[in-house]
């Protein structure tokens, strides 16, 4: 079996690690509702059309609610199904069916004393449930920090897919190629290192001669530009995000040339200092020095985030979070200058993760201009 099939054992695991809180927390049951957290603990990705949900009581038992199709593998004790869809139309009401359906399940729910549910999208459906109402995405949101190892495979094949992108980029980049003509040749090239179709995206980034954003049907890149690719295909439910900067004439001038040296820096004090017990905000501030010293250019967003089953998740590099860094931790680090005489700027972009040791990069693949 590959690392980046369905892993029931992991998916087990995980579920062991959130009893361990539901028995700090004195739950009784914790409920899911986010395609995201189901697939954290079953290891059954849904597409995003459908609404599962899952059910872990403090015994261990685990009660899965899936569309009827597709069928998926899950580490579920049991599994109940709804409609998704009645004669191939898929149904809008589908969160009060898979309600429904869990309602049904639950046993013993007059037991039921408090319960662990997503404060951001905990159903009305379900209000028929007894108990005290705890907000458990918190928890989840510090569990999914530590990556097993199905996890971080499929990140890394994510991140494999974003170098065969940039390896195209640098091939077929040059003055006069359309930005949508960049954007349709990198997602096709994702897509046969996948093997299988992207969901949802392929990153952000495609404009040319700009700080980002999607590319422009009729915008051809210009001779003596920088072309910002800031890329983030999802393998099966992980992303990946990565960004390189390519002078479109690849010949840099001089003064393009010393503002990327200064982005080198800040990647070398990541690499240096980036351990566990490290403070993400610390090492945003140490960034902003460091890039404040380049003579062109401005850095004014964040250094970089924790990469999972959404592009952004905590732990965050960023003046307005004062997280420290744990092994397991998959992050980014963004440093970036902008200012027109950059034609309009770059930004570079690796992917981490946070080892006993200290740091691993895990985009090890070129980044001049």
């Amino acid at each position: 079996m590959s690392d980046l099939d369905y892993n029931a054992e992991a998916s087990r695991g995980r579920q062991r690690r959130l009893l361990a809180e539901m028995q700090t927390l004195r739950l009784d049951l914790v409920i899911v509702q986010t395609s995201e957290h189901v697939q954290w603990l079953t290891g059954a990705r849904y597409p995003w059309t459908m609404s599962p949900a899952a059910a872990l009581r403090a015994d261990g038992h685990l009660t899965l609610v899936a569309p009827k199709k597709p069928v998926l593998e899950a580490a579920a004790d049991e599994v109940v199904q709804y409609e998704a869809q009645w004669h191939s139309t898929l149904r809008n009401d589908q969160r009060q069916a898979s309600s429904v359906e869990l309602l049904k399940a639950l046993a013993e729910k007059a037991s039921l004393k408090r319960l662990g549910v997503e404060f951001s999208c905990f159903t009305s459906h379900l209000a028929a449930l007894p108990g005290e109402r705890v907000d458990i995405e918190p928890t989840l949101y510090r569990l999914r920090r530590r990556k097993d190892q199905d996890e971080l495979a499929r990140i890394r094949k994510a991140i494999a897919g974003t170098q065969k992108m940039y390896e195209l980029a640098r091939q077929i980049i040059e003055p006069s190629i359309a930005e949508i003509e960049v954007f349709n040749r990198l997602q096709s090239a994702a897509v046969e290192e996948f093997g299988e179709i992207i969901v949802p995206h392929t990153g952000n980034d495609y404009q040319c001669g700009a700080r980002g954003g999607a590319p422009r049907n009729n915008r051809k890149a210009a001779d003596g530009e920088l072309y910002i690719l800031d890329l983030g295909p999802a393998f099966r439910g992980y992303f990946s995000d990565n960004a390189r900067t390519i002078a479109v004439n690849r010949q840099p001038t001089d003064e393009r040339q010393t503002a990327w040296t200064y982005i080198m820096k800040v990647f070398q004090h990541v690499e240096a200092t980036a351990k566990p017990g490290k403070n993400c905000q610390q090492l945003f501030q140490e960034a902003q020095a460091i890039l404040n010293e380049a003579p062109v250019g401005v850095f004014n967003h964040h250094l970089g985030h924790g990469i999972r089953l959404v592009p952004h998740e905590d732990h965050h590099l960023n003046p307005h979070w004062n997280d420290t860094f744990e092994i397991g931790d998959v992050f980014t680090a963004e440093p970036g200058l902008y200012d027109e005489k950059l034609r309009a700027g770059m930004r570079i972009e690796n992917d981490y993760v946070i080892t006993e040791k200290g740091v691993e990069n895990l985009s090890p693949f070129p980044m001049e201009l």
